[in-house]
């Protein structure tokens, strides 16, 4: 089809296709645009206005936050509070041996060491311990107050103990058959021996050997306490437990225990960051999670990411 101009001429009528498809510039002839991979970002296309019948991609990272609720309030207090408690425990404790621990004894204590038979290969609380922390003659104050903390110590331990399983939570905590051998996994990585992570959820396999574990001790310990300090009306105790000797044995050394959690617990803490202290002071966790985002164009048309 052909029309008139105002000089007669009779010039062809463009396709609106045509245009779309070959641009004319001004001073050039018309560009053919080039064809351009897939995978390419838009900024590398000589011209990114021209984007008609192609199909490109557009990565780009952004950061946000997860929070995750991860703590009660009923776990967090009872936490806290235990805290204080097990620190007057066991610095009441050690008033306590000093009386049996000293070398000036005349019946030196034969639990407070680590040896076979009369042969002593190391012994606890030496005298220069007591003297650099003031601890000697504190016998009457180291009774009074072990007395008397123990029933707020046994009192939190058993409402934790209540709480955990009436609540569910003892399902996150309980170890599984699994969890001994995802332990010592991550007691691999931890020690920088293995690459393999441990699992992200709430209580990892070492985690709930530990915190069990724990939580069995501090029966223990009121089990042995009891018997030390009733022997005579608690005597069916003290005589399963293999006499007043033996449970003093087994007192001791599960204090031992306590003391060992607890350091390995506060390296552990700070190993993991300020994130993991706060999760057990507000209950929530707040991670930093990169999100990549995918800007599509297809035919010609711009597909904004959500």
């Amino acid at each position: 089809m052909r029309q008139n101009n105002t000089s007669g001429a009779s010039v062809p009528e463009s396709s609106s296709t045509e245009t779309r498809q070959q641009p004319i510039e001004p001073n050039g002839p018309p560009f053919k645009m080039k064809e351009v991979e897939r995978s390419k970002d838009v900024s590398e296309s000589p011209n990114p206005a021209v984007v008609s019948r192609e199909s490109r991609t557009e990565t780009r990272n952004q950061t946000t936050i997860t929070v995750e609720y991860k703590h009660s309030l009923a776990t967090r207090w009872m936490h806290w509070i235990h805290f204080p408690l097990l620190f007057l425990m066991i610095y009441s404790g050690i008033l306590i041996y000093w009386a049996d621990s000293q070398y000036e004894g005349l019946n030196a204590h034969r639990v407070y060491r680590i040896g076979i038979g009369g042969w002593t290969l190391f012994r606890f609380f030496p005298r220069w311990f007591y003297n650099t922390l003031h601890l000697k003659f504190h016998l009457a104050q180291g009774l009074a107050y072990h007395f008397f903390f123990m029933w707020f110590f046994a009192l939190n331990g058993v409402v934790y103990v209540l709480y955990t399983f009436l609540s569910g939570e003892w399902r996150n905590l309980i170890p599984n058959r699994r969890s001994f051998r995802e332990a010592l996994q991550v007691m691999l990585h931890d020690l920088g021996l293995s690459k393999h992570r441990p699992p992200p959820r709430k209580f990892n396999g070492a985690q709930q050997v530990a915190y069990t574990g724990v939580i069995l001790m501090g029966g223990a310990s009121l089990l042995t306490g009891l018997a030390i300090y009733k022997p005579t009306e608690l005597h069916v105790i003290t005589a399963l437990l293999g006499g007043y000797e033996m449970a003093r044995w087994f007192h001791f050394w599960l204090t031992i225990a306590y003391v060992g959690f607890f350091l390995v617990h506060v390296a552990q803490v700070i190993r993991a960051g300020w994130n993991n202290f706060r999760a057990m002071i507000i209950g929530y966790q707040i991670s930093p999670v990169e999100l990549t985002e995918h800007y599509e164009a297809s035919n010609g048309q711009d597909i904004p990411a959500h």
